[in-house]
């Protein structure tokens, strides 16, 4: 018997203010980290992008043709609350509500981000981001004001956008955080307030509507570079915490038993005061989401108990010379896509919703021909499979199929040349130009995922 994928299935786009709106300091919107050429970023990268905002609708018509019922989008913090903590921007949150309406007229339902790395400057500078309590308490006062608004429209939330990389070596900066070395109990800090933030979001939005919320996590999976004991072992203690710690919190309310020894062995002060404990425990998410593009591997030749098991990535990252690369050195691994919806499923209990995924190629339009795109199109065409392998042959319980930037985005690192898109976006004059894979996924949101061809 011929298995259909189930009725309500979503399929669609996700992206983030800072890679699709510009404006960067129109309709009474303040400056984010990316405004300014600080971390690393150039500016001028993040203040243009693709020009969403003044012409968003044209990109909704884009999703509507693809046959999409879901976009993903995020609200900037610092559109809505141009300083971080002051006063609010009613032009800034009038801009999303007719976001929100004009997507639901087009059949398409609403995913509200709430954080995408773009922390108001003046709060990074002030406090370094995340590293306050201060700055957590006028995030959790955004996203309270921004569920109040529109959780009576939109149905689907996350606060914050692949929450493991606040944990990891080298992502700083998408905290907020502008100062130049973190220590481990400032990394464990800020993903503790971060956590927080998350839960206490997480109980006011259920205490005050029926949406659901989930938690997102960034994952790569990840094997042992070979057969050694080390490998193993080191392999499951990353696993531990940086995938695991979170999901502990999102399905039970409280971080992993092993992280906060390590935390307690290595004199880590990560600012758990009196109360904490019961917000995690409030914050119980419905469902978990993820972003995946690749797979590596771990070698642990080079780690030592003394490495904070979060970063064991940052020494121990390999390549797997199994598997076909792209120029950018990103695997094309759908097995490890199939691994990792099982796992999540299946050790924590909630449903499952990949709502970034894709591969990045560079590509410029000629002005005449159509861009063949086929590497993009394998790619999703056996990422597809292999989530309808883990729905039918595992069991696995999952909410929709998200592709990242599927109309042309800057990349994370502000490089245009880096497309994940179906739709070519040009670089100077913003046209949109639908490539060879459009019409691929035309067809297959359409079909609701029962024709691959």
């Amino acid at each position: 018997m011929k298995k259909e994928m189930p009725e309500g299935f979503f399929w669609g786009n996700s992206s983030s203010s800072m890679q699709t709106e510009g404006a960067w300091n129109e309709g009474g919107k303040g400056p984010s980290v990316y405004d300014v050429d600080t971390a690393g970023r150039i500016a001028k990268n993040w203040q243009v992008t693709n020009d969403n905002y003044h012409d968003y609708k044209g990109d909704l018509d884009l999703m509507q043709a693809m046959n999409m019922n879901m976009y993903r989008f995020q609200i900037s913090w610092s559109r809505v609350v141009p300083d971080g903590d002051g006063e609010f921007n009613e032009e800034g949150i009038a801009f999303y509500g007719r976001l929100i309406d004009d997507l639901l007229e087009r059949g398409l339902e609403p995913m509200i981000c709430l954080y995408h790395f773009d922390m108001p400057l003046s709060l990074a500078e002030k406090y370094n981001g995340f590293l306050s309590r201060h700055v957590t308490s006028a995030f959790v006062r955004f996203g309270k004001e921004m569920m109040r608004r529109f959780a009576g429209k939109v149905k689907y939330w996350i606060v914050f956008n692949e929450h493991n990389l606040y944990f990891a070596d080298g992502f700083e900066h998408y905290s907020g955080v502008l100062k130049e070395e973190l220590t481990l109990s400032d990394m464990y800090t800020v993903f503790h307030h971060t956590m927080l933030a998350h839960c206490e979001l997480a109980d006011f939005l259920h205490q005050n509507s029926d949406a659901k919320i989930g938690g997102m996590l960034a994952t790569t999976e990840v094997y042992p570079a070979s057969p050694a004991p080390k490998d193993n072992l080191y392999l499951r203690k990353f696993d531990e915490f940086y995938n695991r710690n979170l999901c502990d919190v999102y399905a039970f309310g409280h971080y992993s038993h092993e992280v906060l020894t390590f935390a307690k062995n290595h004199e880590i002060d990560m600012d758990f005061q009196a109360g904490d404990e019961e917000i995690l425990r409030k914050g119980i998410s419905d469902f978990i989401s993820f972003s995946y593009y690749r797979s590596v591997l771990l070698d642990a030749t080079d780690l030592t108990d003394d490495d904070a098991p979060n970063s064991y990535l940052t020494k121990g990252m390999k390549l797997n010379p199994l598997l076909e690369h792209n120029q950018w050195d990103w695997s094309i691994d759908p097995d490890g896509f199939r691994r990792l919806l099982g796992k999540l499923y299946n050790e924590f209990g909630l449903p499952v919703f990949p709502i970034e995924n894709g591969i990045g190629q560079e590509e410029k339009w000629d002005g005449v021909n159509e861009i063949v795109d086929d590497l993009r199109i394998r790619y999703h065409r056996e990422h597809l499979k292999a989530m309808q392998a883990a729905i039918f042959v595992d069991g696995v319980e999952v909410l929709g199929y998200l592709g990242w930037g599927l109309i042309d985005i800057p990349a994370s690192s502000g490089a245009i040349n880096k497309r994940y898109g179906a739709v070519y976006v040009a670089p100077d004059t913003h046209e949109r130009i639908p490539k060879k894979s459009f019409r691929w996924f035309q067809q297959v949101f359409g079909a609701n995922g029962d024709n691959l061809s």
